[in-house]
Protein backbone atom coordinates (compact mmCIF):
# COMPACT_ATOMS: atom_id res chain seq x y z
CA UNK A 1 0.00 0.00 0.00
CA UNK A 2 1.46 3.51 -1.24
CA UNK A 3 1.82 5.65 2.12
CA UNK A 4 -0.07 9.14 2.24
CA UNK A 5 2.43 11.98 2.27
CA UNK A 6 3.16 13.36 5.76
CA UNK A 7 4.25 16.43 6.83
CA UNK A 8 5.22 18.53 10.13
CA UNK A 9 7.29 18.06 13.13
CA UNK A 10 7.23 14.55 13.58
CA UNK A 11 10.32 14.61 11.09
CA UNK A 12 12.05 17.17 12.61
CA UNK A 13 15.57 16.20 14.41
CA UNK A 14 16.40 19.80 15.46
CA UNK A 15 13.47 21.16 17.53
CA UNK A 16 15.00 24.82 17.37
CA UNK A 17 11.81 26.38 18.26
CA UNK A 18 12.32 25.23 21.90
CA UNK A 19 15.16 28.26 21.71
CA UNK A 20 13.42 30.40 18.75
CA UNK A 21 16.97 29.80 16.96
CA UNK A 22 15.58 31.03 13.57
CA UNK A 23 18.61 30.59 11.70
CA UNK A 24 18.38 26.73 12.47
CA UNK A 25 14.80 26.02 11.55
CA UNK A 26 14.48 23.45 9.15
CA UNK A 27 12.99 24.30 5.58
CA UNK A 28 9.44 22.65 6.51
CA UNK A 29 9.19 24.19 9.91
CA UNK A 30 5.86 25.06 10.76
CA UNK A 31 7.42 27.81 13.20
CA UNK A 32 9.18 29.01 10.11
CA UNK A 33 5.97 29.46 8.05
CA UNK A 34 3.24 29.90 10.70
CA UNK A 35 0.52 31.96 9.77
CA UNK A 36 1.36 35.24 11.96
CA UNK A 37 -2.12 35.83 12.03
CA UNK A 38 -3.16 32.46 13.01
CA UNK A 39 -0.38 32.95 16.06
CA UNK A 40 -2.17 35.94 17.45
CA UNK A 41 -5.40 34.01 17.42
CA UNK A 42 -4.17 31.35 20.00
CA UNK A 43 -2.15 34.22 21.84
CA UNK A 44 -5.34 36.38 22.00
CA UNK A 45 -7.30 32.92 23.40
CA UNK A 46 -4.93 33.15 26.38
CA UNK A 47 -5.02 36.98 27.28
CA UNK A 48 -9.60 37.06 26.90
CA UNK A 49 -9.92 33.68 29.23
CA UNK A 50 -8.85 33.99 32.77
CA UNK A 51 -9.07 30.36 32.76
CA UNK A 52 -7.09 29.56 30.03
CA UNK A 53 -4.44 31.93 31.06
CA UNK A 54 -4.46 30.24 34.76
CA UNK A 55 -4.03 27.08 33.29
CA UNK A 56 -0.97 27.53 31.26
CA UNK A 57 0.78 30.01 33.51
CA UNK A 58 0.37 26.76 36.72
CA UNK A 59 1.23 24.20 34.62
CA UNK A 60 4.35 26.12 32.92
CA UNK A 61 5.43 27.49 36.36
CA UNK A 62 4.87 23.63 37.71
CA UNK A 63 6.78 22.27 34.74
CA UNK A 64 9.86 24.44 35.75
CA UNK A 65 10.25 23.96 39.10
CA UNK A 66 9.27 19.77 39.14
CA UNK A 67 10.62 18.63 35.87
CA UNK A 68 12.14 14.75 36.14
CA UNK A 69 11.23 14.64 39.86
CA UNK A 70 7.20 14.62 40.29
CA UNK A 71 5.71 11.01 38.95
CA UNK A 72 2.08 12.22 36.94
CA UNK A 73 0.43 11.21 40.26
CA UNK A 74 2.11 13.73 42.20
CA UNK A 75 2.14 16.20 39.43
CA UNK A 76 -1.62 15.84 38.95
CA UNK A 77 -2.21 16.41 42.83
CA UNK A 78 0.29 19.30 42.98
CA UNK A 79 -1.89 21.04 39.95
CA UNK A 80 -4.54 20.36 41.71
CA UNK A 81 -3.92 22.16 44.82
CA UNK A 82 -1.87 25.36 42.91
CA UNK A 83 -5.36 25.09 40.91
CA UNK A 84 -6.81 25.25 44.30
CA UNK A 85 -10.06 22.91 42.60
CA UNK A 86 -12.99 22.11 45.01
CA UNK A 87 -13.94 19.31 43.53
CA UNK A 88 -12.33 16.83 41.16
CA UNK A 89 -14.03 14.20 39.00
CA UNK A 90 -12.52 11.01 38.19
CA UNK A 91 -14.08 9.36 35.18
CA UNK A 92 -12.46 5.55 35.32
CA UNK A 93 -12.51 2.55 33.14
CA UNK A 94 -14.58 -0.25 35.59
CA UNK A 95 -11.36 -2.58 35.00
CA UNK A 96 -9.02 -0.31 36.42
CA UNK A 97 -11.05 0.57 39.19
CA UNK A 98 -8.80 -1.12 41.68
CA UNK A 99 -6.26 1.67 40.83
CA UNK A 100 -8.93 4.35 40.98
CA UNK A 101 -9.36 3.59 44.09
CA UNK A 102 -5.89 3.23 45.28
CA UNK A 103 -5.72 7.18 44.12
CA UNK A 104 -8.80 7.86 45.54
CA UNK A 105 -7.49 7.26 49.01
CA UNK A 106 -4.53 9.43 47.83
CA UNK A 107 -6.61 12.04 47.38
CA UNK A 108 -8.41 11.71 50.77
CA UNK A 109 -5.43 12.01 52.61
CA UNK A 110 -4.46 15.27 50.49
CA UNK A 111 -7.87 16.62 51.55
CA UNK A 112 -9.26 16.73 47.93
CA UNK A 113 -12.47 16.27 47.41
CA UNK A 114 -13.52 13.85 44.25
CA UNK A 115 -16.23 12.02 42.85
CA UNK A 116 -16.18 8.83 41.08
CA UNK A 117 -18.02 7.79 38.51
CA UNK A 118 -17.20 3.87 36.29
CA UNK A 119 -17.48 3.59 32.42
CA UNK A 120 -20.20 1.24 32.95
CA UNK A 121 -22.80 3.78 34.17
CA UNK A 122 -26.56 3.31 33.60
CA UNK A 123 -25.81 -0.69 32.86
CA UNK A 124 -26.97 -0.24 29.23
CA UNK A 125 -26.55 -3.02 26.54
CA UNK A 126 -24.00 -2.90 23.93
CA UNK A 127 -26.72 -3.50 21.51
CA UNK A 128 -28.06 0.29 22.48
CA UNK A 129 -25.81 1.69 20.07
CA UNK A 130 -25.81 -0.51 17.88
CA UNK A 131 -23.40 -2.91 18.62
CA UNK A 132 -24.20 -6.75 16.97
CA UNK A 133 -24.53 -8.91 19.60
CA UNK A 134 -21.43 -11.22 18.03
CA UNK A 135 -19.07 -8.17 18.39
CA UNK A 136 -19.38 -8.20 22.32
CA UNK A 137 -16.63 -9.72 24.61
CA UNK A 138 -19.11 -12.29 25.51
CA UNK A 139 -19.68 -13.33 21.79
CA UNK A 140 -23.26 -12.40 22.85
CA UNK A 141 -24.19 -14.47 25.13
CA UNK A 142 -26.03 -12.45 27.80
CA UNK A 143 -26.05 -8.70 28.22
CA UNK A 144 -22.67 -7.10 28.29
CA UNK A 145 -23.00 -3.28 29.55
CA UNK A 146 -21.53 -0.62 27.34
CA UNK A 147 -18.90 2.15 28.21
CA UNK A 148 -21.26 5.17 28.75
CA UNK A 149 -18.94 8.23 28.60
CA UNK A 150 -21.05 10.68 27.54
CA UNK A 151 -22.82 9.45 31.19
CA UNK A 152 -19.97 9.81 32.84
CA UNK A 153 -19.28 13.59 31.85
CA UNK A 154 -22.94 14.68 32.70
CA UNK A 155 -22.47 12.74 36.18
CA UNK A 156 -19.71 14.50 37.15
CA UNK A 157 -21.48 18.00 35.30
CA UNK A 158 -24.27 17.42 37.92
CA UNK A 159 -21.21 17.04 40.69
CA UNK A 160 -20.11 20.53 39.44
CA UNK A 161 -16.58 19.17 39.74
CA UNK A 162 -13.74 21.62 39.15
CA UNK A 163 -11.47 19.24 37.30
CA UNK A 164 -11.90 16.13 35.86
CA UNK A 165 -9.45 13.09 35.52
CA UNK A 166 -9.45 9.98 33.03
CA UNK A 167 -8.16 6.78 34.20
CA UNK A 168 -8.12 4.15 31.71
CA UNK A 169 -10.93 4.94 29.46
CA UNK A 170 -10.49 3.01 26.07
CA UNK A 171 -9.55 4.78 22.87
CA UNK A 172 -12.34 7.14 21.22
CA UNK A 173 -14.72 6.69 24.68
CA UNK A 174 -12.00 8.97 26.38
CA UNK A 175 -12.97 11.63 23.18
CA UNK A 176 -16.42 11.10 23.98
CA UNK A 177 -15.58 12.00 27.41
CA UNK A 178 -12.90 15.15 26.90
CA UNK A 179 -15.83 16.22 24.12
CA UNK A 180 -18.41 16.43 26.46
CA UNK A 181 -16.58 16.75 29.97
CA UNK A 182 -18.00 20.70 31.21
CA UNK A 183 -14.45 20.93 33.80
CA UNK A 184 -10.86 20.65 32.02
CA UNK A 185 -9.24 17.42 31.19
CA UNK A 186 -6.16 15.49 32.17
CA UNK A 187 -5.55 11.95 31.42
CA UNK A 188 -4.07 10.02 34.47
CA UNK A 189 -3.60 6.79 33.06
CA UNK A 190 -4.08 5.36 29.67
CA UNK A 191 -5.30 1.68 28.81
CA UNK A 192 -3.15 -0.96 27.37
CA UNK A 193 -3.74 -4.15 28.99
CA UNK A 194 -1.01 -5.68 26.39
CA UNK A 195 1.85 -3.74 27.83
CA UNK A 196 0.74 -3.14 31.55
CA UNK A 197 -0.79 0.55 30.95
CA UNK A 198 2.43 1.56 29.27
CA UNK A 199 1.30 2.12 26.02
CA UNK A 200 4.99 4.31 24.88
CA UNK A 201 6.62 0.72 25.37
CA UNK A 202 5.49 -0.18 22.24
CA UNK A 203 7.51 3.03 20.80
CA UNK A 204 10.52 2.56 22.69
CA UNK A 205 10.68 -1.27 21.62
CA UNK A 206 9.50 -0.70 17.87
CA UNK A 207 13.00 -1.80 16.91
CA UNK A 208 13.30 -4.88 18.79
CA UNK A 209 13.50 -8.29 18.00
CA UNK A 210 9.97 -9.21 18.76
CA UNK A 211 8.64 -5.97 17.95
CA UNK A 212 5.16 -5.77 16.07
CA UNK A 213 5.83 -2.63 14.13
CA UNK A 214 9.54 -4.03 12.90
CA UNK A 215 8.64 -4.53 9.59
CA UNK A 216 6.17 -1.65 8.93
CA UNK A 217 9.29 0.67 9.92
CA UNK A 218 12.02 -1.07 8.33
CA UNK A 219 10.19 -2.15 5.42
CA UNK A 220 11.05 0.07 1.88
CA UNK A 221 8.29 2.46 0.90
CA UNK A 222 6.38 1.68 -2.36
Amino acid sequence: MKSKKTSGCAHCRVLSCRSNDEASFPSFCLTRHVDPALLQTAMDIYAGNEEYLRLARVSTVLEGETYGRLSRVEETIEFISRMQYRVVGIASCVGLMSETSLFAKILEREGIEHFTVGCKIGARDKTAIGVPEEKKLNGGCGHESMCNPVMQAKMLAAQKTDFNIVIGLCVGHDSLFIAHSQAPVTVMIVKDRVLGHNPVAALYTANGMYSRFKKRITAPKT
